[in-house]
């Protein structure tokens, strides 16, 4: 029975440093609204809107989601596929949460226009973002990497730091608080669709990988039923359709909200377009004159 207890997957786990991060993000984020805010914004404008305070709330949902018990808890010691899912929510699902509830003030406030700014900047540029972010994704699925950290705290922590601050960073030249630093949106479509290309990679890696990938996970405890390989097989799928099915509808959403505002804008019933008339084509030529040929010498 003490066995059975012991490797329970449900068993209920603590994770004190997870509510005391949440408590200090709330914090923080309240305590910049009420107090930093109305000093830092001129009088009459908006500190924070309705809707950067919805994607807070929906930032820290996801983030308490993915890094407390029963999740967390599976995802280190029983299934790789949670695993994924834990993933996929800390790096799609939350940071660009995070930036949207973001405010432009806090931001320059926190880092100014000097050298950190300059870096951010540098750092924010699309090729470097979208490398970084591919690079963090692509090596905290190396086998190595994934068997160390799920034995180590510490490591496994630092990992999933190391994949918010990049997933942020990618996220920047799309919804960043820094108007300069965002892309036209045809480029952030396609920035977005280069983005959800490359985890295809380690994807199709897993789903079709023969044997054991990663050791930890080979254990005779078997939440679910889900056998060694079939776990594998669904972390791949989760993470190539869920991350591709996110960035796609993030892309169709752009597309449609973009095509809908111009269609409205060339169909405003205000906008009456003007017949051509003949007056309008006499003024034209009278503006504009013919260009003279040279005499001849």
């Amino acid at each position: 029975m003490l066995a059975a207890v012991a490797v329970d997957p449900w068993r209920f786990q603590s994770h004190i440093e997870v509510w005391l991060l949440v408590a200090f993000l709330i914090g923080s984020y309240v305590y910049a609204v009420r107090v930093l805010g109305p000093r830092a914004v001129g009088p009459g404008e908006v500190v924070v809107t309705a809707e950067q305070k919805a994607a807070f709330v929906g930032g820290i949902f996801v983030l308490w989601l993915g890094s407390d018990w029963p999740m967390h808890d599976i995802a280190e010691e029983y299934l790789y596929s949670v695993h994924m899912f834990q993933h996929m929510a800390l790096t799609y699902f939350m940071p660009p949460l995070v930036v949207l509830a973001t405010p432009e003030w806090f931001v320059r406030t926190l880092i100014g226009d000097g050298r950190v700014y300059k870096f951010v900047r540098f750092m924010a540029h699309p090729v470097r973002a979208a490398f970084f972010f591919n690079v963090a994704v692509m090596v905290s699925h190396v086998p190595g990497v994934v068997n160390a950290s799920v034995s180590n705290g510490a490591l496994h922590y630092s990992v999933h730091v190391f994949l918010v601050l990049s997933s942020i960073l990618m996220w920047l030249p799309v919804v960043g608080p820094f108007p300069e630093f965002q892309i036209s949106p045809m480029g952030k479509m396609i920035y977005l669709f280069m983005n959800s290309v490359v985890a295809t990679v380690p994807a199709g890696w897993l789903t079709f990988a023969e044997g054991v990938v990663y050791k930890h996970y080979n254990i005779p405890w078997r939440v679910w039923g889900l056998s060694v390989t079939d776990d594998q097989q669904i972390a791949g799928a989760i993470m190539k359709i869920g991350g591709a099915a996110f960035l796609w509808s993030i892309i169709i959403a752009m597309f449609i909200r973009r095509f809908v505002r111009t269609f409205r804008t060339e169909n405003d019933s205000s906008y009456v377009r003007q017949p051509l008339t003949m007056a309008d084509v006499e003024k034209a030529f009278a503006e504009n004159p013919p260009a003279r040929e040279p005499e001849p010498r």
